[in-house]
């Protein structure tokens, strides 16, 4: 699934190329892209509208025009393709064809992704702001904000990063990467971490997104830029899918476990395992 890496990588692209265009037609092929909006309500609103830019909100992206916005999400196998040939853009589920004849393609096999319009922008930051902790990498997210959010919780840390409600756009391969940073087991209850864990894991959420960002995303199944190239930054996994290869830091083993039904990676030399959890095994 694309995580809050790979939506800000597709964003940097499509801002140049988008903002300040109109859009001359969009075809929506399928309604569940839309639902609960009807296809020719949203194609009559987004039509002839000038896009004024493009921000991310997790793993949101908020298209700004001059009369309204589309909150668009990936989901688990979405892309955002330009000027792509037919033959490079399977499953294509909307079609916006720009004034300048430039095309931007949904496609999306799984059809999990989805576009939401809002009349008012302040509507749809309301709908967003409604459904999402802090942004990582903003001024709203640090080792004390962290911990509030996670007291008295008891679910492992590495499922509660996943909560969207906790901290906006991390999804499984960050959270991974993230507690290895920050030296945190996964198994271990968020409640229980202190402060210091707690600042230590902030700052691994952000260090592992802007490596993320840095590298243009990871590309594991179906993540493309919008040129088509792949991601590159799971080359550069420190943990994630490592299963049984040395740990960069210590040299042990990396080990896979199942956390919060996800496959979760983690060094339990470098990430101590909790009593409890040490005890179970």
């Amino acid at each position: 699934m694309p995580e809050l890496p790979e939506v800000e990588t597709i964003r940097r692209q499509l801002v140049p190329l988008v903002a300040g265009r109109t859009i001359a037609s969009i075809a929506i092929d399928d309604p569940r892209w839309c639902a609960p909006q009807s296809v020719a309500e949203v194609e009559a609103a987004l039509t002839g509208r000038r896009i004024v830019g493009i921000d991310r909100r997790g793993k949101h992206m908020l298209w700004r025009t001059d009369g309204g916005t589309v909150a668009m999400h990936l989901r688990m196998t979405g892309v955002l393709l330009v000027d792509a040939a037919d033959d490079d853009a399977p499953y294509e589920r909307v079609r916006i064809v720009l004034d300048d004849e430039r095309t931007v393609r949904f496609c999306d096999p799984r059809r999990f992704g989805t576009g939401r319009w809002f009349a008012a922008a302040d509507d749809a930051d309301r709908w967003i702001d409604e459904r999402l902790g802090p942004e990582p990498l903003g001024d709203d997210f640090d080792g004390p904000a962290l911990r509030a959010a996670l007291r008295g919780r008891r679910a492992p840390i590495k499922g509660l990063l996943l909560d969207q409600r906790v901290v906006a756009g991390v999804g499984n391969i960050y959270a991974d990467e993230a507690l290895f940073h920050a030296r945190v087991h996964p198994l271990r209850a968020g409640g229980q971490l202190t402060a210091t864990q707690c600042a230590a894991l902030a700052d691994g959420v952000r260090l592992a997104l802007a490596d993320g960002i840095a590298s243009g995303g990871a590309t594991i199944d179906d993540f493309r830029h919008v040129d088509g190239v792949e991601g590159w930054f799971q080359n550069d996994f420190r943990v994630h899918r490592r299963e049984g290869q040395p740990c960069p830091a210590c040299g042990a083993a990396v080990v896979k476990r199942v956390v919060a039904q996800r496959a979760t990676y983690s060094c339990d030399r470098c990430q101590p395992k909790p009593r409890a959890s040490r005890a179970r095994r």
